[in-house]
């Protein structure tokens, strides 16, 4: 049953967190807001919302929670980032503000606001097969593109001009879009189905 392996956190500095925790809670998961070192080691799964990366990653600094946070995900905590949190999780950032950076762990190049400004957000219908059939209905704003894809990289999205828009390795899954604004908890419900198929138990304090 998801929840079963123990809390589910949610990064809380910036961003949407309250459509995660709504979709999370409703797939019967227990679920903590994480804003400190203490809370990064009370979880056993994270999902690092949409928002802007930029403010995430300064705010994840001024709480203390950025050193604690990339060694839990190098540790094998499993993290779901959408959107902002896809940029958050990539190895190499393309085109981020001076002085920002990522927590990394996702073997990938993303291209922060790929597809231009806000008033460039869409909406499309992607095939997923991991999620299985109908299609997502989904929601991309101010979103990022992944433009290399590592080795160990699985994409699991693509939009119909072969740009990629969802990936997974090993404990670590992204999105370039927003599950949580549709409301179809597929994409969470994989994620939930990593945690319990994990061994990391959260036990890495800042």
């Amino acid at each position: 049953m998801a929840g079963s392996s123990g809390p589910i956190g949610v990064l809380a500095l910036q961003g949407d967190v309250r459509e995660h925790r709504s979709i999370l809670e409703r797939l019967g998961a227990e679920v903590r807001l994480v804003r400190s070192p203490d809370d990064v080691a009370a979880i056993n799964g994270l999902v690092i919302p949409g928002g802007e990366s930029s403010v995430i990653d300064k705010l994840a600094r001024v709480f203390g929670v950025r050193e604690p946070l990339r060694t839990a995900i190098g540790a094998g905590l499993p993290v779901y980032g959408t959107c902002a949190g896809l940029i958050l999780l990539a190895d190499e950032v393309l085109d981020g503000i001076v002085g920002q950076v990522s927590f990394g762990g996702l073997d990938v190049s993303v291209r922060r606001n790929a597809f231009g400004s806000q008033a460039d957000s869409f909406e499309t219908e992607l095939m997923v097969p991991v999620i299985g059939a109908p299609p997502m209905h989904a929601v991309f704003i101010r979103a990022p593109v992944v433009e290399r894809v590592g080795p160990g990289v699985e994409t699991i999205a693509m939009l119909s001009d072969g740009r990629v828009v969802a990936v997974r390795q090993g404990n670590i899954l992204g999105s370039s879009f927003h599950p949580e604004m549709t409301n179809d908890g597929r994409f969470h419900r994989l994620f939930l189905d990593n945690v319990d198929r994990s061994q990391y138990q959260g036990t890495v304090a800042g």
